[in-house]
């Protein structure tokens, strides 16, 4: 379904941003890039497959509202990773609703997580749902996406290959099944939201792609690799940090 207009794409060098503006293009909208540094490669990159780049600094809020003016709809994204945390991630998150509000925009896509509406405590849960609560408040029109764990993320520290065998380990107990999603079917159900809000009736959707327990995962990265494979369960002071430690809690 085609719409007129531009889409601005909040995060388009990343991961989300760059799945939903590859799905955008793909189904031909006029996507507007928005970037901190035009002149990384990933931006040049973003470029060539055909959106437009338009420079918004979270630290420079009037370069945010400059490159919301006009956008017919945006596709926004926050993180806990930009180095300020959870009070940061739902700051940005705010600044980018005030900001879409004042351009007027017709509809608001924005990427949160799976549970945020449930009041998990998980921190940086907590973080998208105050933005979700922000947006609701506002009153623009607006629809929420909500991915389960990444599959990308069991990339971030990969598969051990050990005496032959692919060993997955998390502090996750065998046994339970942990819904996942891959970033590409974010950007594409996100893509789908923003040329038809009215697909996600409710204004909110969950998402996730398959759900598989501690041994079903390496036994995929094994069917694939043609090795052996085993799950490690890990305490849970093995996560990173206390968030994370919350998530898997």
């Amino acid at each position: 379904m085609a719409i007129d207009g531009v889409v601005a794409v909040v995060g388009a060098t990343g991961r989300q941003g760059g799945a939903a503006a590859k799905a955008l293009l793909a189904a031909g909208a006029e996507v507007r890039a928005l970037v901190r540094d035009p002149a990384k490669a990933a931006a040049a990159a973003v470029q060539a497959a055909g959106a437009q780049l338009v420079v918004a600094d979270f630290d420079q809020p009037d370069t945010v509202d400059a490159a919301l003016q006009g956008a017919s709809r945006v596709f926004a994204m926050t993180t806990m990773d930009s180095g300020r945390g959870t009070e940061g991630e739902t700051a940005d998150g705010i600044l980018l609703a005030d900001a879409a509000k004042r351009a007027s925009v017709e509809d608001l896509v924005y990427t949160s997580v799976g549970g945020a509406e449930r009041h998990t405590g998980v921190p940086h849960f907590e973080s998208k749902r105050r933005v979700e609560e922000h947006i609701e408040r506002l009153g623009i029109p607006a629809t929420f996406v909500r991915p389960t764990f990444f599959y990308e993320n069991l990339l971030g520290q990969p598969p051990a290959v050990e005496d032959g065998s692919i060993v997955v380990r998390m502090p996750f107990p065998d046994g339970i099944a942990l819904q996942m999603v891959a970033v590409d079917d974010i950007g594409i159900v996100a893509a789908a939201a923003i040329l038809d809000p009215h697909r996600v009736p409710k204004g909110a959707v969950e998402i996730a792609g398959d759900e598989l327990t501690g041994s079903e995962i390496p036994a995929t990265f094994g069917r694939l690799a043609w090795k052996p494979a085993r799950y490690e369960a890990l305490p849970l002071d093995a996560a990173p940090d206390g968030d994370r430690r919350a998530m898997f809690a």
